[in-house]
């Protein structure tokens, strides 16, 4: 089977339109459209379904979708390693995925003290939910990823290790002039009144759950498209939001944030292949940890303890992530 084909089939699953496809693969729509067709044909079995605002995969399809991007994935992997052999610098590039609160924060951090431990190395960082990036080590589109278990939780799989890093406790982001910006924490029942902005469901089920606790609830009127919509409906006075105590000191100047009594807290977690991971992998972890550490805010410190079940600490790799043999 041509891996070009193979390519085209993973984009248009990525972007549910065939046209869009067509426009990011630089083919016409029809070219798209016949390459789809023909590998139906190869495999006997129908893999995206119409609709009316595009396509989306069929069962047989997700499959076929998963193991084409593993696939894609280590032949662009291949085609870089034969062109880093070539030019004498081999070292594999580190593909890092990180829940959009740590891609804003204490991810970058950890880079660049691994970085600046095992020297130059290519690296991505892809942020997105904990759920799809599960699904992304799996396929092997990521060599390790930053999670949460916040609502709806981690899925569990024998393929991947997950090691815990530590209890991240939730505070609330205010507009820099609100009345209780500059104060120590306060109870739910003190804000729940006010209007409330959520881009995540996972962020707004620790918060109704929170409320819930506490015998009151939250009015969530507004809804962001992602993380900066929230945080600009916040700093322009449209309402309050729970956010991750862990992206505190990666906030915009014109908010602030206040922490909450006995608050909700979400366990941050990394995932790694189980069998042959990235050099890089354990360096980073050591240097997560020591990011998360430093980004918590000071009344987090004391509940800050490990999940049972999990092992907190994370040793100290002997050597930093070298060149790859």
């Amino acid at each position: 089977m041509d891996l070009t084909v193979w390519r085209t089939f993973v984009t248009v699953c990525r972007l549910g339109s065939l046209a869009a496809a067509a426009v990011e693969l630089n083919h016409t729509q029809s070219a798209v459209s016949r390459q789809i067709a023909g590998l139906e044909r190869q495999l006997g079995v129908p893999l995206v379904k119409r609709h009316a605002r595009g396509v989306r995969p069929t069962p047989a399809g997700e499959v076929f979708r998963r193991h084409a991007l593993a696939t894609l994935n280590e032949a662009d992997r291949a085609v870089r390693a034969v062109r880093d052999v070539h030019s004498g610098e081999f070292r594999l590039p580190l593909a890092v995925g990180a829940a959009p609160s740590l891609a804003s924060g204490i991810v970058p951090e950890a880079i660049r003290g691994l970085l600046k431990q095992a020297g130059p190395l290519r690296w991505s960082l892809v942020p997105g939910l904990s759920g799809q990036l599960h699904q992304r080590v799996l396929a092997g589109d990521l060599d390790i990823a930053v999670v949460t278990d916040a609502p709806p939780g981690l899925p569990h799989d024998p393929r991947l290790e997950r090691r815990f890093l530590g209890l991240d406790e939730m505070v609330v982001v205010l507009p820099a002039g609100h009345p209780q910006a500059g104060g120590g924490p306060v109870h739910i029942r003190t804000l729940a009144g006010q209007t409330w902005v959520e881009d995540n469901d996972g962020s707004a089920a620790l918060l109704r759950q929170h409320a819930a606790r506490a015998g009151v609830s939250a009015r969530i009127d507004l809804t962001a498209a992602d993380l900066h919509g929230k945080l600009a409906l916040v700093a322009t006075g449209h309402a309050i939001a729970l956010i991750p105590g862990a992206l505190a000191s990666a906030l915009r100047t014109d908010v602030t944030t206040v922490g909450l009594v006995d608050p909700p807290t979400r366990g941050l977690y990394t995932i790694t292949p189980l069998r042959d991971p990235h050099p890089c992998a354990a360096p980073l972890l050591d240097q997560l940890a020591a990011a998360f550490a430093a980004a918590r805010p000071p009344q987090a410190g004391a509940r800050a303890l490990a999940r049972p079940g999990y092992a907190a600490d994370v040793s100290t790799p002997d050597s930093p992530c070298g060149r790859a043999t």
